[in-house]
This record gives C-alpha cells, structure tokens and sequence, in this order.
C-alpha cells in the first residue's frame, strides 16, 4: 500500500491513503471511486399475477441503491421460488425465462451493495429459510450495529449461519421466538435489532415491512390493482404506474394479508430521524421522501450554498451527475451562467479501469472530459453534492487547469464529513475521510484549488425547510457523519468487534 503524508499545523503527520483502504468492516475498498455508496434496494408486492415481473421492474428503478448483486423470491401458493445473481438487474430478471421460473402471486426483490459481509453467492437477498412456520423469506436496507455481537450470541446458542451478512439474524431471531403466530414473531424479532433498517419479509400468507425505530432507512408503501406494495423508494412506484400511499412512519411494522393492512409500533413513540444523505445523495432525483421531491431538494441546496459561499467566478459548473441540480441552484441563485463544462463517459465500468497501472494512471479522465473550449482563461466553480476522501476531487481541479482554466473554485453542497457511517452507507475509516484529518485550508491545498467551501450543517437544514437550523437538542434528522451525533447505541463499535467482521468465528471458507 502507498500512503502519502501531509504536514498538520503542529508538525505532525496527517494521514491520508490515496491508493488502498478498507472500510469499517475491514473490506478493502477502490480509492477510485470517490463517493458513498448505499447499501441496497428492496421492492415487494403482495397478492398481484404480476408479482415477479414488477419486482424485477421495481429493483430496476432502484438500481443506484446497489449494482452487486440482484436476487427475487417469489410463491405461487404452494412453493416458494428463488433466483439470485450477481450483476444487474437487467442482465438477468429482465429475461423471458427466468420470470417464468419465478411465475407466483407474491415476491419480495432485492439490489444489493455489501456493507456487512462479502459479495459471495451465499449473501445474496433475500434470504429464505423453512421456518416451524412455515416458508420465509426476508431482505433488508441498512445495517444492524448490534449485528455482530447478536451473531455470536446466536452462535454460541447452536444456531447455525450460512452466510457472514447480518441480515441472517432476523432469520434466527424469528425461529427462535416463542410467540405463537409468525407476525408476533417477526415483531418480537425486530426489537433486538439496533441501528438503520428498513425490512420485508413474506411468508404463505403474509408480505411484511419494517422500519427502525428513528426511520433511518426509507420504505414506501403503494398500491397497484388493489395490491398492495412496499419498496425502497418512490421512484420503484412510478415506474409500474402504481399509487403512493404514504411512508411507512419510524418505528413502525406493517403486515399485509388478504385481509387488508394492519400497523403495530413496537418500539413506543420516538421522534424520527431519517437519513439526511438520502437528501444529499443516495435517492433518485425523482424520488419524493416526507413530501419533498429529492431534485428540488438538492437544487435549495445549491441556493443555501450559493448565499452561503459566493465566490467571484465565470461560471457554475457541475461535478457529474450527482452534482448537477445543486449547481443549477447554484446558479440561479448567484445569476452565474450554468454550463455543463464537463461531460461523463457513462460506459467505463470499473472493471475496465483494473487490469494495469497504466490504465489505472489515467483516472478520472477515463469517466470525465472537460469541454476546452468553455473553460480555458475562465475562472470556474466546481459543485459536488459530497467530498469523501477527495482523491476524485484532487484530479478533477487538475483536470480543469490543464484544460486551460484561469482559477478553479470547489463548493460542496454538505458539511464536510467527518465521522465514519454505521447504518449502512458504505464509508471508509474515520482516518480517510479528508475532513476529519483536514482543516478547511489543508484541503483546499490538498486538492489544489483557488477556494474551497462547504455548506453549514444549519444550511442543510434551512434548505429542508427549519429557517431555524439545526436544533441540537432535538434533530430532525441523521446527520452524525457531520456532527457525531449517532441517534443509536453502536453495540458492536463498543464491544469491539465492529472492525473484525467475522474474525471470532474462524469458519473454513466455502468456494462458489
């Protein structure tokens, strides 16, 4: 591994990887990919002839949550079904032949990015097991923090795992539960679990969804044809043309029969707290989360950033894609012309940029080209929605002084990041995150800017409508990895096993 050192204010050195680290499961991560990324998507419907087919459709529509793996499980009334892949969901649920294996009345669907456990076919969602019960299977958003050490209880106890992803605990817990009827069990099941979650689960007769006591992790509930359908996101509605219904509230089990839809509050009252990334980031632009559209959102974002750091400049520019209705914001709000300057080749995957240093070398210019011709003697200002360990951000002020720019400015439309993620966003350790072992000058110097600005926190807030700001004694949102402020215990994080993954069970691997 090559690290590079920066001097800090007093003399010591400042540590930040530009080539190689691993996230807080201990998994190593590409640095050339300098963003967040979720943890996955989930999409169910109950009781509709389509059933497959519109999953297969809703975790397309939920794509951007996780680009791993895809995996469906349906039931026809007699058996339960299951087809589980790696790679996207359009390469393979799209398919003729593998929607008939699937043909059934009810399924639940699953995209996955893994945060907690690897990426083999064992981990895959959702996961089924024949329960005394009956049939069950389940998939989950987010993470559990107590997911660990639940685990080695559970172990210790005779369960017997079959996957390293935490998501199997709710499987344990549901047949370990002594209440009588699978929803009781299910219920009494969840209120072991901590962190950020939003789950469904089906069995013969019963689509069920839960969300974290804080609403961390998001869950939709609509309806097509009378049925009734809970997914990640709003975006999974619109495109099989069924009706939003409402938001599944924090805290909150739905369980859906024949017999319509019932709601239990197991937690008690606790004020939500949903993600506020889901805002900056994660969603789908078009996505609608407690009545407000995620594109206008991020576009006051870019108004909130543009009062709050102007700057002397020529144009607004975007960082692609994410970056782009913040800096139109940016730009209606300062009156600077808005140009696209700089254009992203959507068809580099990363497994094209891995096969030699040379090709590797060539970084961000292999995914971004700026447009010469519009930047060159012009003083630009770059607008991205997040800046995480900034070795993107590092080639992409580089890039426009090649290209000819005469000053390049960087404004990022959230506080910077300084505290590693727990529920479910896939972050690398607190030492690489650049603010937290960056001042504001250290990383403009790092990255080679003319200027550097990030929004406040109380502008975030602003932007979703609080004039107010940021109430500190009661926050209406998620927002730890700008203030620390984590809304849940982090169980595994205190009993130390949070960064070890699986390293207290020495299991012989299974090849796939």
């Amino acid at each position: 591994m090559t690290d590079m050192f920066d001097c800090d204010a007093d003399g010591s050195d400042v540590y930040h990887p530009l080539f190689s680290e691993t996230n807080n499961d201990g998994v190593e991560i590409d640095l050339e990919d300098d963003h967040l990324h979720e943890e996955c998507g989930i999409f169910g419907v109950f009781r509709h002839n389509d059933a497959p087919a519109l999953t297969a459709l809703g975790l397309h529509a939920l794509q951007h949550r996780g680009q791993e793996a895809a995996g469906i499980v349906s039931f026809n009334g007699k058996v339960f079904k299951s087809q589980k892949r790696h790679g996207l969901v359009g390469d393979y649920f799209t398919k003729k032949k593998v929607l008939e294996k699937l043909e059934g009345h009810s399924a639940i669907g699953h995209a996955r990015y893994s945060t907690t456990g690897d990426g083999g076919l064992r981990n895959l969602q959702p996961l089924y097991a024949d329960l005394n019960a009956g049939g069950f299977a389940c998939c989950h958003n987010g993470n559990f923090t107590n997911g660990l050490s639940l685990r080695r209880e559970l172990v210790k106890a005779g369960a017997i795992y079959q996957s390293n992803s935490d998501s199997e605990a709710l499987l344990h817990l549901v047949a370990r539960s002594k209440k009588e009827k699978l929803a009781e069990k299910f219920i009494d099941a969840i209120q072991s679990l901590e962190g950020g979650f939003a789950l469904l689960a089906m069995s013969k007769h019963k689509l069920m969804g839960a969300r974290d006591r804080f609403g961390i992790r998001p869950l939709i509930l609509g309806k097509l044809d009378g049925s009734y359908i809970l997914c990640s996101e709003t975006c999974a509605l619109d495109i099989i043309g069924a009706e939003f219904v409402r938001e599944i509230e924090n805290g909150e089990v739905v369980v859906i029969t024949t017999d319509g839809i019932q709601s239990y509050f197991p937690f008690g009252e606790t004020a939500p707290r949903p993600c506020i990334f889901e805002y900056i980031y994660f969603a789908r632009p078009d996505s609608v989360f407690g009545g407000k559209t995620v594109y206008e959102v991020r576009k006051e974002f870019g108004r909130e950033l543009a009062r709050e750091c102007p700057a002397d400049i020529d144009m607004v520019v975007p960082v692609p894609d994410s970056g782009v209705p913040a800096a139109i914001g940016y730009a209606q709000e300062s009156g600077i012309p808005f140009e696209l300057a700089i254009i992203r080749n959507h068809y580099v995957g990363r497994t094209f940029i891995q096969p030699t240093q040379a090709i590797r070398e060539l970084g961000v210019k292999l995914k971004l080209n700026p447009i010469r011709s519009l930047v060159k003697g012009k003083k630009v200002m770059l607008i991205d929605d997040s800046i995480v360990r900034g070795t993107t951000s590092v080639k992409i002020v580089k890039m426009m002084f090649d290209a000819g720019a005469k000053e390049v400015h960087m404004r990022v439309a959230c506080p910077p990041i300084k505290h590693p993620d727990y529920y479910g966003i896939d972050m690398p350790t607190q030492k690489s995150l650049l603010a937290a072992t960056h001042n504001l000058e250290q990383m403009r110097d790092f990255m080679g800017a003319t200027s550097l600005g990030f929004m406040s926190i109380d502008g975030v807030y602003r932007a979703l409508g609080h004039p107010e700001g940021r109430d500190d004694a009661n926050p209406k949102y998620t927002d730890h990895y700008f203030t620390g402020d984590y809304p849940t215990r982090l169980e595994d994080l205190e009993n130390k096993i949070a960064d070890k993954q699986l390293s207290f069970l020495e299991a012989d691997p299974v090849e796939e």
